[in-house]
């Protein structure tokens, strides 16, 4: 028998030596791991440097002179509105122009029948010119010293008088028996047709400016002590026409329930293509502030939930800046009260937090802004 069967056979009669064998080898092998690594060289300064310091992308850019303005909804109006009432009694015999139509300073939009009123002028015109020839008459006798009182000259004088006045009331009532249009504009609404009686006073038609538009709107108490009127601004129309005009109307006293400012910002409408009515958005300025564009995806909330921008300093450091937003366009959103060269993080400023160090990567600035736009 060789020695291997002789120790196989010394092994089944004694099975504990063959447990003892086992562990020591499972002890031996858990130990080869910490001496393996007590014998491995520790890492390099630089390799740390790279485990506790996160890379960000980071994008160096100026700040620019841009002009703020206050944004403001509104609609348009019209620049003037007359609601015109009839003067004198009568029947409506004529109607020359339709509702809706464009009309001209002093043109007729309703006609009265006339009646008497011919009649009365012409007893007025007579009445006046009888009271002007005896009143001649006495005087010429009165200077030379003939029979005439002073008191029947008065008398005279008082009676001419008297007829003056009268042919003056006769001659406005046949101008009122036409209802002109007060100004240049369009006849909006029309009250009455023809064959109805009126009175003095009654509604017959209004009348609008059509031709000058307003855009009147609110602003907030905060907006409103930057504005006045006279300052030059622009409305962006409901179509997406942009017109300019100037601010005419900034009240004096705020509306108790909304503590808001009405406003009216006066534009050209001469060919009458843009309605009275629409939707429209002011862009008012009010002064100019130095700010950064940059993408609206830059901004980031800090630790208590405000929003703003991360920077990297000379240090290496994650600064926050609060988002002041002084305006936005269709590049972006422009952010003042940065430093005048600020080193924006692009990329990965979700990863990072204020005070953190990091490891700047500089980016060009068409790299940049390719990066920061990517959907």
């Amino acid at each position: 028998m060789n020695t291997t069967q002789q120790f196989g056979q010394k092994l089944a009669k004694r099975p504990w030596i063959l447990a003892l064998i086992i562990a020591g080898v499972v002890v031996a092998w858990m130990a080869s791991g910490p001496l393996q690594q007590a014998m491995s060289p520790p890492p390099t300064t630089a390799a740390q440097a790279d485990l506790s310091a996160p890379k960000v992308q980071v994008r160096t850019q100026q700040a620019q002179l841009i002009t703020r303005y206050v944004e403001v909804y509104g609609r348009t109006a019209p620049a003037r509105t007359a609601a015109l009432s009839a003067e004198t009694d009568g029947r409506v015999t004529t109607l020359p122009v339709a509702r809706g139509a464009r009309v001209k300073s002093g043109e007729v939009l309703v006609g009265l029948d006339e009646r008497d009123r011919s009649a009365r002028l012409s007893e007025a015109r007579a009445a006046v010119k009888q009271f002007e020839t005896e009143y001649a008459g006495q005087r010429k006798l009165f200077e030379s010293g003939s029979y005439v009182s002073e008191s029947a000259l008065a008398a005279t004088a008082a009676s001419l008088e008297r007829a003056r006045t009268e042919l003056k009331r006769a001659e406005i009532d046949i101008e009122n028996m036409s209802i002109r249009a007060p100004f240049a504009g369009q006849l909006q609404d029309r009250s009455v047709e023809i064959g109805d009686y009126v009175r003095a006073g009654d509604p017959v038609a209004t009348v609008v400016d059509n031709l000058t538009l307003i855009v009147e709107g609110s602003v907030p108490e905060q907006s409103a002590f930057a504005l006045r009127a006279g300052i030059e601004a622009m409305a962006t129309l409901v179509n997406g026409e942009t017109v300019n005009g100037r601010l005419r109307y900034v009240a004096p006293v705020a509306e108790t329930a909304t503590r808001t400012f009405k406003i009216e910002l006066e534009i050209s409408n001469k060919d009458a293509k843009i309605p009275a009515g629409v939707t429209a958005t002011m862009q008012i300025p009010v002064g100019q502030v130095y700010a950064q564009l940059m993408a609206p995806s830059l901004l980031t909330l800090d630790d208590e939930g405000n929003v703003g921008v991360k920077l990297v300093d000379a240090s290496g450091a994650v600064t926050f800046f609060p988002a002041e937003i002084a305006a936005s366009d269709q590049h972006g959103v422009w952010i003042a009260g940065l430093p005048e060269t600020a080193d924006v993080i692009t990329v990965g400023q979700g990863f990072v937090r204020e005070g953190d160090t990091v490891e700047a990567i500089y980016m060009k600035p068409d790299t940049a802004l390719a990066t920061e736009n990517k959907p």
